[in-house]
C-alpha cells in the first residue's frame, strides 16, 4: 500500500466521522428562499407600520407604542407566516438533498443540531414576547437577531462549520440595532433577509454546485 493509499483511507475515515457527527445536508437554496420570504414580510410589515403611523400620528416613541393598536397582531401574523414558510421550505429542500446524498433526514446528528439550535432560539422567542408584553417594541428586532445568531453559532458544531459566521454577523447586527431604536425593521430585513440570501447563495455556489 502506497502513501497515497494511506492518505485516501484517512480522508475517507474523516468523511465518515463528519457524516456521523454532523448534519451536512442543509440546503443553500432554502437559505436564499428564507431570505426572500423575510424581505417580503418586512415590506408588508412596513406597510402596516406606516398605516399605523398615519393613523396614530406617532406609532413609536422611545421604542414604545404610543397607544394600543391591532398592528401588533398583524405584525405577529406576518412574522408567523414568514417563519412557517421558511421552515417548510427548509424541511422540503433539506430532505431532498439528504435523500440525494444517501443520508437520513432525522438521524442522531440532525437531532443534536435541532436541539442546540432550538435552545437559544426558543429562549430568545420567549424573551421577545416578554419585551413585547412590556411595550418595548423597539427592542424586538435586536433581541431576535442576537438570539438567532447565538442559535446559529451553537448549532454550527453539528452542521457545516461556516454557519457560525452567519450567526456572528447577526449577533453584531443585533447589537448595533440596539443603538438605533425605531429602525429595527430595516435591521431585521438585513439580518434575516439579505444575510440569508448572501449566505445561501455562497453555500449553493461554493459547496453544492461543486459537489454535483
Amino acid at each position: 500500500m502506497t502513501s497515497s493509499d494511506y492518505l485516501n483511507d484517512i480522508k475517507e475515515i474523516k468523511n465518515l466521522m463528519n457524516k456521523s457527527s454532523r448534519f451536512i445536508s442543509l440546503s443553500g437554496l432554502s437559505g436564499i428562499l428564507a431570505g426572500i420570504y423575510a424581505l417580503i414580510g418586512a415590506w408588508f410589515a412596513r406597510q402596516e407600520i406606516m398605516s399605523a403611523y398615519n393613523v396614530n400620528n406617532r406609532f413609536l416613541e422611545g421604542g414604545r407604542y404610543t397607544e394600543t393598536s391591532d398592528v401588533t397582531t398583524k405584525l405577529l401574523v406576518i412574522a408567523a407566516i414568514v417563519i412557517l414558510l421558511a421552515i417548510v421550505t427548509g424541511i422540503v429542500l433539506t430532505q431532498r438533498k439528504a435523500r440525494k446524498n444517501g443520508e437520513k433526514m432525522f438521524d442522531k446528528a440532525a437531532f443534536k443540531l435541532l436541539i442546540n439550535f432550538l435552545i437559544p432560539l426558543v429562549t430568545g422567542g420567549v424573551f421577545a414576547l416578554i419585551i413585547l408584553q412590556k411595550g418595548l417594541v423597539g427592542l424586538i428586532a435586536p433581541v431576535t437577531l442576537i438570539f438567532y445568531g447565538l442559535a446559529c453559532v451553537n448549532a454550527s458544531k453539528f452542521t457545516l462549520g461556516h454557519v457560525k459566521y452567519l450567526g456572528i454577523a447577526n449577533i453584531i447586527l443585533g447589537l448595533i440595532a440596539t443603538q438605533y431604536i425605531g429602525y429595527g425593521l430595516y435591521f431585521w430585513a438585513v439580518g434575516f433577509g439579505v444575510f440569508h440570501i448572501v449566505y445561501g447563495g455562497l453555500m449553493y455556489i461554493l459547496i453544492e454546485r461543486t459537489t454535483k
